[in-house]
């Protein structure tokens, strides 16, 4: 069974940083691409960055490119996502998904598009300006 376990949010004044963790396990963790992606109130939710475990590629939407880095360590099974530069419009749950890269690929899923199979419960993130 796949287990995604994000931690990490919190309260942050804009300008500052946090460190999101994914915790994954019950997967072949090389074979797939793990996602962060976020959702504010009222809003859809939209891919914020994308690693693929095995080739370490990464994709990262515009409005972060530049501040947030997304990085795996492969021997914990964790991913995790690096915010500097926090404005308030970063503000929403952020949650952490997964899917085996083949699959997305057959499927024709991008990187940042939300149809990943598995989801974590999502943490908080609250920019204050």
């Amino acid at each position: 069974e796949v287990q995604l376990v994000e931690s990490g949010g919190g309260l942050v004044q804009a300008g500052g940083s946090l460190r999101l963790s994914c915790a994954a396990s019950g997967f072949s963790f090389d074979d797939y691409a793990i996602g962060w992606f976020r959702q504010a109130p009222g809003k859809e939710r939209e891919g914020v960055s994308c690693i693929s475990t095995g080739e370490g590629e990464t994709y990262y939407a515009d409005s972060v490119k530049g501040r947030f880095t997304i990085s795996s360590d492969n021997a914990k099974t964790t991913v995790y996502l690096q915010m500097n530069s926090l404005k308030p419009e970063d503000t929403a749950v952020y949650y952490c998904a997964a899917d085996n890269l083949a699959s997305l690929v057959q499927r024709g899923v991008g990187p940042l598009d939300d149809d990943f199979g598995s989801w974590g419960q999502g943490t908080q993130v609250t920019v204050s300006s």
